[in-house]
């Protein structure tokens, strides 16, 4: 321990770029280029980037190629990771969830939404020995958010020109446009539902708030014309994707989403921009929620589809066992009920529909219907996993802002936008589940991955 603390405080005191932590940092490639780091991870890191940037379109080809990338990773650092105490509780959070198969209401079903979990830490454990370094978050990000591009033009061609695709999208892609959306009147682009959407456009908008900060400070410091270019094309990229997020109508990822440029602004030192944000939400709600006699001119200044879709005006009014509060209610007592090993994955939809006769996927809320479905412990270790991931990338951040080494110090605005990204994943979850859909939960599991990367490439550095 001593040894490691003296380590630790000879790193974060010392500016020099020869002091070496695994793989050294001053090897690092540019960001225009697509090699790894470390070179026998060159073939798997290429293969992950072409996964990524196919994977909004081709899901089917994205997993593949990231699922290759994952194994190759494993396969080159095989004992180290069986010998990391993180992938040893993923093994036992498996064990868990398949004896909660074992004893579920349905067997069958809870063992194929094993599906949507086990394959996951496989995943995790090699993508977290792959991707390692700021400079690949960045890359990520960046590949990540001009993916998105069409995605949103697929998608306001669906609300805005009425656009369909023929059967052989489906049969190539897996998936189709819905004239006008799905639900109606509510922008899902090539995702199958307008949340699924919701979810990947926060994701976007969140990586690209952050290449973009970093990007705007660049300019400033060479305000070029060619920086000017750049940054204008990648706040455009932004804009759309944010006109996105709007048509999606997803009152949780606008939330989520205020939360996430509340946290850059904060942690920027622009405290001017908060009395902006929070003047902003303060006219929104009162245009929602104020009282009928003082809310008038609040309306006519926000968008209708703002106000309407918060207050709940926009729909008729749903009946209450179709509230989300009713299900998470049953989600309670079917952990009240069996609150170790829960009824068994996929347990909810005919539990609750044998109840109220209404059918819904899931109970809107990803805690409870894993407490329900797999048990307390296994939902108590699933989320600790996450939280030392994520309490450790925080540490690291305010270690790097202490260090005297200026790459550390620069790399610190990717780090926070990962931990921002991954921590709009866990919000967004409290009142909707992504597990369901490949590309949600595979874009949660790579930004925890990038995160514990990371923090085991720096592990020298925390305590």
């Amino acid at each position: 321990m001593r040894k490691k603390a003296r380590d630790r405080d000879r790193e974060l005191s010392s500016p020099s770029e020869d002091s070496a932590l695994p793989n050294g940092d001053r090897a690092q490639p540019s960001l225009s280029s697509p090699f790894h780091n470390s070179p026998r991870f060159n073939r798997a890191w290429q293969l992950f980037q072409g996964g990524l940037f196919v994977f909004p379109l081709f899901p089917a080809l994205g997993a593949i190629a990231m699922g290759l990338a994952s194994s190759s990773a494993l396969q080159q650092n095989f004992r180290k990771i069986r010998q990391l105490p993180l992938n040893g509780a993923l093994a036992l959070l498996a064990i868990l969830l398949v004896a909660s198969s074992c004893f579920a209401v349905n067997g069958g079903d809870a063992f194929l939404g094993l599906a949507n979990l086990i394959p996951f830490f496989i995943v995790f454990a090699g993508l977290s020995q792959l991707l390692q370094t700021p400079i690949q978050l960045r890359r990520m990000a960046w590949i990540i958010v001009l993916s998105s591009i069409p995605v949103v033009i697929l998608g306001l061609g669906q609300m805005l020109g009425e656009w369909t695709t023929p059967q052989l999208v489906w049969n190539i892609f897996g998936w189709d446009l819905e004239q006008g959306g799905n639900p109606p009147g509510r922008m899902a682009s090539s995702f199958m539902y307008a949340n699924l959407l919701a979810f990947y456009l926060l994701i976007v908008l969140i990586l690209g708030l952050g290449i973009a900060i970093e990007a705007f400070q660049e300019w400033r410091k060479d305000p070029t014309l060619k920086q000017q270019w750049f940054l204008l094309g990648l706040t455009a990229i932004l804009l759309g994707n944010g006109l996105g997020l709007l048509l999606t109508s997803s009152r949780n990822a606008w939330g989520v989403t205020a939360i996430a440029c509340l946290a850059f602004v904060v942690y920027l030192g622009w405290y001017w921009l908060v009395a902006g944000v929070s003047a902003t939400a303060g006219v929104v709600l009162w245009a929602s929620f104020g009282p009928p006699g003082g809310r008038g001119i609040a309306r006519q200044i926000v968008p209708s589809l703002l106000w309407r879709r918060l207050s709940g005006e926009m729909y008729e009014p749903a009946e209450i066992e179709a509230l989300r509060t009713s299900q998470w209610k049953f989600a309670l007592s079917m952990t009240r009920d069996r609150p170790f090993f829960g009824w068994g994955l996929r347990s909810f939809p005919q539990l609750y529909e044998a109840k109220t006769q209404l059918w819904f996927g899931h109970p809107h809320n990803l805690f409870l219907m894993l407490s329900g479905e797999a048990g307390i412990p296994a939902t108590l270790l699933l989320c600790a996993i996450a939280a030392w991931v994520l309490a450790r990338a925080i540490l690291l951040l305010r270690l790097w802002t202490k260090a005297l080494r200026p790459q550390w110090r620069s790399d610190r605005l990717i780090l926070l936008t990962y931990i921002i990204a991954f921590a709009g994943c866990i919000l967004f979850n409290f009142l909707d589940v992504t597990v369901f859909d490949l590309r949600t939960n595979t874009y949660g599991w790579i930004l925890l991955s990038a995160l514990c990367g990371v923090v085991y490439r720096y592990g020298v550095l925390l305590p």
